[in-house]
């Protein structure tokens, strides 16, 4: 017998002071019947015997539902020498039944029955034989240990369904939560990407405002104009960004504008140009329809590519490569010299490359970068392609 075999019922809490005053009324109004049920010849020669019995056995009450294991072994015991004991043990196996492995009731029945036989045969019964006796005991004692099993079996099966139930709603939050923190990954790199593109642009225009201020009128308009017009679209990119990160459902993040892929990067080429730094573009790509997720991620490669060239070696050539087949994957590579030091420029924390790490991770791709002995810093990347 364990530490546990003496616990609350079940595990759970005692029953009131209400519960355990109505089961010893009831217990004994019950034994109240046994005794005054017994033979004339009893109540003559073991009339006190049987009283004494009998209170002990509602006494035990309290015992019974705090430690029922112990108190079904007491109650056994005294129906060795009383019928009026015969109640409290039955209700005794029940409970131990409810309560307690299936091990712990078939004992203390197989117990009882033993002690009901005993009592029997020097106590017998005036209507019944001793072996139909014998047999209405066991089958009384098995419907009881059965049924307290069925209960006992019935609670745990709907804690147990109350415990998935509480699981599958916390795995539900958290999943609810990683889905959050990924969609606003995703924003945050999408914001990283746009936001240092353009605000990479503002900063050159605006360095050759402050470097050139002799330049011909038109082209200090320009200038400004394309500052005004870059601004205004950065305002407009963070703003949608941080309504997102404000609404708690990521499901609702809006796909507001058509997203870019390879087919777009001659505008931003064309971009790169005309604030002066010089692309020259490689395409070997084989004709194939490349996939719009592919499209997308080679797009922001090519534009973070640019704007680190942009913003740590302005001016110098950046050369392109662009390279592939269905079924033989796409190659990105863009080069440009290192120049030995530069005037000062957009600061950087190196979390372009890691987004673009993350990306070409998240596309089953490769991606190398770093500065070769030769003095140039190439970034290579390799992203699948299907047939």
């Amino acid at each position: 017998m364990t530490p546990n075999d003496c616990g609350p019922v079940g595990g759970r809490r005692w029953p009131g002071l209400r519960v355990t005053i109505s089961l010893m009324v009831g217990l004994t109004a019950i034994v109240s019947v046994t005794i005054f049920g017994l033979p004339a010849e009893a109540h003559e020669k073991l009339l006190t015997l049987d009283l004494v019995v009998g209170v002990i056995s509602v006494a035990l009450t309290p015992v019974l539902i705090r430690w029922p294991v112990p108190a079904a072994v007491a109650l056994a015991v005294l129906t060795l020498i009383s019928p009026a004991a015969t109640p409290s043990a039955s209700a005794a196996s029940m409970l131990v039944a409810q309560s307690r492995p299936f091990r712990y009731a078939a004992l203390i029945g197989v117990g009882s029955v033993a002690c009901q036989a005993v009592q029997a045969a020097w106590r017998p019964a005036a209507s019944l034989g001793y072996g139909w006796w014998l047999a209405l005991i066991t089958v009384a004692w098995a419907a009881l240990i059965g049924w307290g099993t069925v209960v006992r079996v019935r609670r745990e099966l709907l804690a147990s369904l109350r415990e998935r139930a509480r699981r599958a709603e916390a795995d539900q939050e958290h999943r609810i939560a990683e889905a959050r923190m990924a969609e606003r990954t995703l924003i945050a790199r999408e914001m990283h990407d746009v936001l240092a593109h353009r605000l990479s642009l503002l900063a050159t225009y605006a360095g050759a405002l402050e470097y050139r201020p002799d330049a011909a009128p038109e082209k200090l308009s320009a200038a400004a104009g394309v500052i005004r017009a870059g601004v205004r679209e950065a305002l407009e990119e963070l703003r949608a960004v941080i309504t997102v990160l404000r609404d708690d459902d990521p499901v609702k993040f809006p796909e507001t504008r058509p997203q870019p892929g390879l087919s777009d990067i001659t505008w931003l080429i064309e971009e790169t140009r005309d604030i002066g730094t010089p692309v020259e573009v490689d395409d070997r790509r084989s004709d194939g329809d490349l996939p719009a997720a592919t499209g997308r991620t080679a797009y922001r490669i090519v534009q973070e590519g640019l704007t680190n060239a942009r913003k740590h070696a302005p001016g110098v050539p950046v050369r392109l490569l662009l390279d592939g087949a269905p079924g033989d994957g796409l190659r990105i590579e863009l080069r440009n010299r290192v120049p030995v030091s530069v005037g000062p420029g957009v600061p950087g924390a190196g979390m372009g490359l890691l987004g673009l790490a993350e990306r070409v991770q998240l596309a089953n791709g490769e991606i190398e970068h770093g500065t070769a002995p030769s003095g140039e810093f190439r970034l290579d990347v390799r992203l699948p392609w299907p047939r």
